[in-house]
């Protein structure tokens, strides 16, 4: 299995070392357009192999696409990070172009590649890597549901005071801070619904913190994080390179799929050897749907200025 990573910075790094410590590709590949970067990030993570434990073989290249040859998953967090107050909109002026010439050198090298994107507007830059590479949709696929869904599930631990291995739950939707729909109807403790544990306007603040979760840690850090988002990439291209089968909420091309075409949104997916295998189609209620719709006009909306 060969994974490449397109964009050193803090994500790229993050999701090139997870991939790495879990031990299940042979090669990574990070790539970046900055003189020396890619290299020196990729010997200072392969400097931790004796340390963490793993074989993986990582190699760091500025701007040369042939080393990316034959990459069975790519990675693109390539384009400029959220800055505070920003919104994930705001960048799409810059991103669009980036993501575009990024997702056509991917599969110049690698006609077969599954893509992950991860640049913001992430389910704008999802739909334009459709449209650039007329790849099957099966092949791309957006990440910010995983990541989404990770921090409803910590803002669901906290709120009841629980090991975070006993909670779970979903959120689909866009992935911008008025798009996500946290679904808090199905979300559990160890099978039992969260309702009987916390109050309505618990879960209601629940939600809320969980929509806002990227622009708290903006606000925090003075950038967008990358612990969270590189472990949800990890865990996505883990699933594809082992063929679990695994479901994660991504961002994919829907063409009828919950009343919606020509979108790409977060839904519910199983992921597995070849990207995105099925859409799961889960049955919502009228509030739910209701939001998802809402969601799908914020998104149209977006990819409305890629012109």
């Amino acid at each position: 299995m060969k994974v490449t990573v397109v964009g050193a910075g803090a994500v790229g790094a993050s999701c090139a070392e997870y991939i790495a410590i879990k031990d299940f590709a042979s090669e990574v590949v990070i790539l970046d357009i900055k003189e020396g970067f890619a290299e020196g990030k990729a010997m200072d993570l392969m400097q931790t192999a004796s340390l963490n434990g793993f074989d993986s073989k990582i190699i760091g290249t500025t701007g040369d696409y042939s080393k990316t040859a034959g990459s069975d998953v790519a990675v693109i967090t390539s384009g400029i990070p959220r800055k505070p107050g920003m919104t994930r909109e705001e960048l799409i002026g810059i991103n669009a172009g980036i993501v575009k010439t990024v997702a056509t050198s991917l599969i110049e090298h690698s006609p077969n590649v599954i893509i992950i994107v991860v640049s913001n507007p992430m389910d704008t830059m999802t739909y334009l890597a459709h449209k650039a590479t007329g790849l099957p949709r099966n092949q791309i696929i957006g990440m910010g549901g995983a990541l989404d869904s990770a921090r409803f599930k910590y803002r669901l631990a906290e709120a009841l005071e629980a090991p975070i291995s006993d909670v779970d739950g979903m959120v689909i939707g866009g992935h911008s801070d008025t798009g996500m729909i946290p679904l808090i109807r199905l979300a559990v403790r160890n099978s039992v619904n969260v309702s009987e544990f916390l109050s309505e306007e618990r879960l209601e603040q629940v939600a809320a913190d969980t929509k806002v979760g990227g622009a708290t840690l903006t606000g925090l850090l003075g950038t967008s994080a990358w612990y969270a988002p590189g472990a949800a990439v990890s865990e996505m291209v883990k699933a594809i390179a082992l063929d679990t089968k695994k479901i994660f909420p991504c961002s994919t091309l829907l063409e009828g799929e919950y009343g919606m075409s020509d979108i790409c949104i977060g839904v519910p997916v199983v992921l597995g050897k070849n990207g995105i295998e099925k859409i799961i189609s889960i049955e919502l209620n009228d509030a739910e749907k209701e939001k998802l719709t809402e969601s799908a006009e914020g998104v149209r909306k977006t990819n409305g200025l890629l012109g």
